[in-house]
């Protein structure tokens, strides 16, 4: 079945006047967001202890909110195109700040995890829409530069938390580390009802319930085997019946997708290369992220540092990343994306590389300038990398393409957080002949920093392939002409379905 022709092409004239407060109110749900995460990952070693549970379950307080926010991303994105981005970034922000209100309040593990599930849903909510909102609002030659910023915030939230999530464990008590979300929801929610505009896009638009379904399920069943399995084993019988569940319901998803006349994901998408390759590289990048989960280990139980030092040496990532990110983005629009996301690609597998080579006696300043070198190369690939795939979505469907890529970076995340744990994980138990009771933190410190080697060496594989596939879609892109609406202050939107 074809989809619905767009009925009429109207040239619409932007007002960018307020484009930097409207990204004052992105500015919030990114840091937001960012400062969670990174504070949260601070916190897994002290939250073992306290909780009284061990790395495999408490693991589940980073999946349970991936896995939801994940799970979610595509049909908020979608829902946004039909009924408004601002209608469903403002109550993002109040679910984002009641769960973590509630995670604060959590007397158990098993409550943590359950309010890690409510914030995901607020998340999925702001992340799925944060960079279209971005998009709409500033002009198409200067959104390198914008994406550059949101880069540099996405860092500033980084820094934080290890730093205060450091600071607030060592002096007060993890729980606090969820209360300071509190106020910066508090002021993203006056700032999305003061600047992000209210557009109603055009009616007669259908939802694809079936669509939204099938893709729920396959990304649940697809990212819950993963998890099951660096528990039980890649071939474990619940794993792999998970696995095939996921797979079929994603198969039915795309069949789904193709007939459908207002798909949750309009396939078409997918027909530019740019747009593939980006979304593409950038799941390979973060995929590689997911590993940051056990740098906190490594530097505590490794390296012997407390709470408040492994923040500290946590920042230079995120600091590296925010100086760089917005030349990068800058830099992308003059030269275009293409060089730039090469250079950062490499930047990266050497960073990884180089990561390899950690041991028990490593320095700090030995730590801090392998970490930092990751950091430059993220900031040179992202804002690129993200400037170039909004570019080539078409207005009306700048939500879904949103969407995508913060599906892709969860994604990437939870799939690289499932399956370089389990690497670990298993490394460590090889070399110490069996499963340790206490879970792989109790294995000696030289086992730790070996298991940590090679799933640095796995990640470093795994960039150097997205830097190949960047390498040939470059080639393939030289000599193309540059498309019109990378050029254009005016554009004309196609008011679709």
């Amino acid at each position: 079945m074809q989809r619905e022709p767009s009925t009429a092409a109207v040239a619409v004239e932007r007002d960018y006047s307020r484009k930097w407060l409207v990204m004052s109110a992105v500015a919030m749900g990114i840091f937001l967001a960012t400062i969670d995460g990174s504070i949260v990952s601070v916190a897994l070693p002290t939250l073992v202890i306290d909780l009284r549970t061990e790395f495999a379950i408490v693991q589940w307080v980073v999946l349970a909110y991936l896995l939801t926010l994940t799970t979610l991303l595509p049909v908020v994105g979608r829902l946004a195109d039909m009924y408004g981005r601002k209608q469903l970034y403002l109550p993002g922000f109040v679910v984002f700040t009641i769960g973590s209100l509630l995670c604060g309040l959590s007397p158990t593990v098993g409550w943590l995890i359950g309010a890690r599930v409510l914030q995901g849903v607020g998340a999925a909510l702001i992340l799925a829409l944060g960079l279209a909102i971005v998009t709409d609002a500033f002009p198409p030659g200067e959104r390198g530069r914008a994406l550059g910023v949101a880069g540099t915030i996405v860092s500033i939230g980084i820094v934080a938390g290890p730093t205060l999530g450091g600071i607030i464990i060592e002096n007060l008590s993890w729980h606090w580390i969820f209360f300071v979300n509190v106020p910066i929801g508090f002021l993203g929610v006056y700032l999305t009802l003061r600047h992000v505009p209210l557009a109603r896009p055009p009616g007669n638009q259908r939802f694809d319930l079936a669509g939204a379904a099938t893709l729920c399920l396959a990304l649940l069943g697809i990212l819950l085997s993963l998890t099951t399995a660096q528990q039980s084993g890649f071939t474990d019988r619940i794993a792999i019946m998970q696995f095939v569940f996921g797979v079929f319901f994603l198969v039915a998803f795309i069949v789904i997708q193709r007939r459908h006349p207002q798909p949750i994901i309009d396939l078409e998408l997918f027909r530019n290369p740019v747009f593939s390759v980006n979304l593409a590289t950038g799941f390979l990048v973060f995929i590689g992220q997911g590993s940051a989960i056990l740098i906190p280990f490594y530097l505590e139980e490794v390296l012997g540092y407390n709470v408040q030092q492994v923040g500290l040496l946590l920042v230079v990532l995120p600091l590296a990343m925010g100086i760089v990110a917005p030349i990068s983005g800058t830099l992308s629009d003059r030269m275009g994306s293409r060089p730039i996301t090469v250079a950062g690609l490499a930047v990266i597998a050497l960073g990884y590389a180089v990561m390899a080579t950690l041991g028990t006696e490593t320095t700090a300043v030995g730590f801090m300038w392998r970490y930092a070198l990751i950091g430059v190369g993220i900031g040179l690939f992202n804002s690129p990398n993200n400037s170039a795939t909004m570019g080539t979505a078409p207005p009306n469907r700048l939500g879904v393409a949103s969407a995508l890529m913060s599906l892709t970076r969860s994604m990437g995340q939870t799939m690289g957080l499932a399956l370089l744990g389990a690497l670990w994980a298993a490394v460590i138990f090889r070399d110490a002949g069996g499963i340790l009771a206490g879970g792989a933190t109790t294995a000696p410190p030289a086992y730790q920093a070996a298991a940590l080697r090679v799933v640095m060496l796995a990640v470093a594989g795994t960039d150097v392939l997205a830097l190949a596939l960047a390498l040939v879609a470059w080639r393939g892109e030289r000599g193309q002409p540059v498309l019109p609406r990378a050029e254009l202050e005016q554009e004309t939107i196609q008011i679709g379905h």
